[in-house]
């Protein structure tokens, strides 16, 4: 704890991060009541961290001029600063890519991109849990991503951006949830990755509308699928075989998430992540009952199926979250005779 953020500051940041995780992300605070006392409000905390990062790049969107990317960038570096501020008297944490943190401090005084409390309540949970370095800064990088990459070629591009923006979450809450075992961390950013990957299938409207395409060409292309299709939000045979091929994918890495779940040791820790994740998962199921249809309508969860899935995590949790370890969907040819025919002949 700092020196110069009292216990009344620190109370009041995690009341305002409970407040910003309620009204932005209704799924992780269904799913949060399974947790308890410090743990819960350490979650708030670090999802409300999250939470102006994202808004800090989707203001810069909103308003796009020549000039917001570079005063844009300019907070992102602030953000830095501060993340390795919190680490000074934690220096066996720091990120070892980045160097000690005493070294990456401005060298004057520099405006905070968090509201003091919030920042107060992050740095309190940090502190308590001894969360690393890394993910912090590894997820700035994954917003900087958002300034200057707006289309993706391959999946390895498209899984570092997934990796950066929400993998990272789960390292930084795995230590929140009670576990040391290194064999949780790669599950734990699986699960980010497969949450992740099931926005940008809901979200593929939304983002063409902000300019954006996170549906890797290579593999738009291998359907038979271009940019144009997607504008034109056409559901045919092509579209339906590639949701079929990216829900398969996001499906084999909820269930890789879920074999790193036993090594979570604090109360209701195992219940709150299988019921996060078969929350969100549940969103790739609407997409089926949607027939694909992501452009006509917004696929989600409704507040039945939470309930249903919350009675599950209680009565049968590993039901809820099935572990296994699938291999991932292979790409077809695009030569395929399938392919040639349903889009049109291409290859």
């Amino acid at each position: 704890m700092s020196l110069h953020e009292s216990p009344a500051l620190i109370a009041q940041g995690y009341r305002r991060a409970r407040v910003v995780t309620r009204h932005h992300a209704k799924s992780f605070f269904f799913a949060s009541y399974l947790l308890f006392g410090q743990r819960r409000k350490a979650a708030f905390a670090l999802y409300a961290f999250c939470r102006r990062l994202d808004d800090m790049v989707d203001a810069a969107d909103e308003r796009a001029t020549d000039a917001v990317p570079v005063a844009l960038s300019t907070r992102l570096t602030r953000a830095r600063e501060r993340v390795a501020e919190v680490y000074l008297p934690l220096p066996e944490l720091a990120s070892k890519e980045l160097g000690p943190p005493s070294e990456r401090q401005p060298a004057a005084e520099a405006p905070s991109p968090w509201e003091p409390s919030e920042f107060a309540a992050l740095r309190h949970s940090i502190h308590h849990y001894r969360i690393p370095e890394q993910p912090f800064q590894d997820l700035i990088s994954g917003m900087e991503m958002d300034l200057t990459k707006h289309r993706y070629g391959t999946w390895d591009e498209l899984e570092l951006y997934c990796y950066r923006v929400a993998g990272v979450v789960g390292l930084m809450l795995t230590p929140v949830l009670g576990c040391e075992d290194a064999r949780a961390v790669e599950p734990a950013a699986d699960l980010g990755r497969a949450m992740q990957l099931t926005n940008i299938l809901r979200d593929v409207r939304e983002d063409l509308e902000r300019g954006r395409v996170y549906l890797p060409a290579e593999e738009l292309k291998a359907f038979g699928l271009t940019e144009d299709d997607l504008r034109r939000g056409q559901v045919d045979a092509r579209w339906r075989d590639f949701m079929r091929f990216q829900i398969q994918r996001a499906r084999a890495y909820y269930a890789r998430a879920a074999s790193g779940v036993k090594y979570l040791t604090g109360f209701g820790s195992q219940r709150m992540v299988r019921l996060m994740g078969a929350i969100y998962g549940d969103i790739l199921r609407d997409i089926e009952a949607r027939d694909y249809d992501v452009f006509s309508g917004r696929a989600h969860t409704t507040k039945g199926r939470k309930l249903a899935l919350a009675t599950a995590a209680f009565m049968r949790p590993r039901a809820v979250l099935p572990e296994s370890d699938p291999a991932l969907p292979a790409l077809p040819a695009t030569s395929s005779p399938r392919l040639s025919t349903s889009a049109g002949g291409p290859g």
